[in-house]
């Protein structure tokens, strides 16, 4: 079942945070992507959602990182959905670069970019001059693992958020994905994932 707009941009659910589940940014961007992602739309919004929240919760964060984060968020798979490709990562780039251009916010190209490219790296990415790169990694694999890892959130916010999100089907598609990638390379890993 999708996600329904409510006037507050906060429902809160959790004792640990407020769980957001109507951004008006994230919004705005995923509805310009509806139509060509298609029947996994409200999936990939859900998985949107959480993971965003997940990072909200990781670290606390100023007005403008939280719309780093966002814009982030909307992107990160784009290119899984929109190119049909398991090499999606620089499709995904790509279309957040455009949209960031579009929107008089070039200088967010690199962080962004980063964001993006090393979301799914499997050791942590250090840097001081881009901390929201690890942060972001750090809430798509909550996220990503069925809150399996957990980076120290609390097991019953990750839980809270994952009742307030339904999935969709998100995981569902991303099984599917792997197994046809397996299936022609069972030896090699998919070429968005890091070390």
């Amino acid at each position: 079942m999708p996600l329904r707009p409510i006037a507050s941009t906060f429902c809160v659910l959790s004792a640990f945070m407020s769980i957001e589940i109507n951004n008006a940014l994230i919004e705005e961007i995923l509805s310009l992507w509806k139509d060509r992602i298609g029947g996994d739309f409200a999936g990939y919004r859900g998985h949107v959602y959480r993971m965003f929240n997940f990072c909200l919760a990781l670290h606390p964060c100023t007005e403008d990182e939280k719309k780093r984060l966002a814009i982030a968020a909307c992107f990160h798979d784009i290119g899984l959905l929109s190119a049909h490709t398991v090499d999606y990562i620089q499709p995904s780039v790509s279309a957040v670069r455009q949209y960031l251009s579009e929107t008089g916010q070039q200088a967010w190209h690199e962080e962004i970019g980063l964001m993006i490219e090393m979301h799914h790296k499997v050791r942590t990415y250090k840097t001081d001059r881009y901390p929201l790169v690890e942060v972001f990694r750090k809430g798509d694999l909550v996220d990503f693992s069925l809150g399996f890892f957990k980076f120290g959130l609390p097991s019953t916010y990750v839980s809270d958020v994952k009742k307030a999100i339904p999935n969709n089907g998100f995981h569902r598609f991303l099984m599917k994905g792997a197994r046809e990638w397996f299936a022609k390379h069972p030896f090699s890993p998919p070429p968005f994932m890091k070390w």
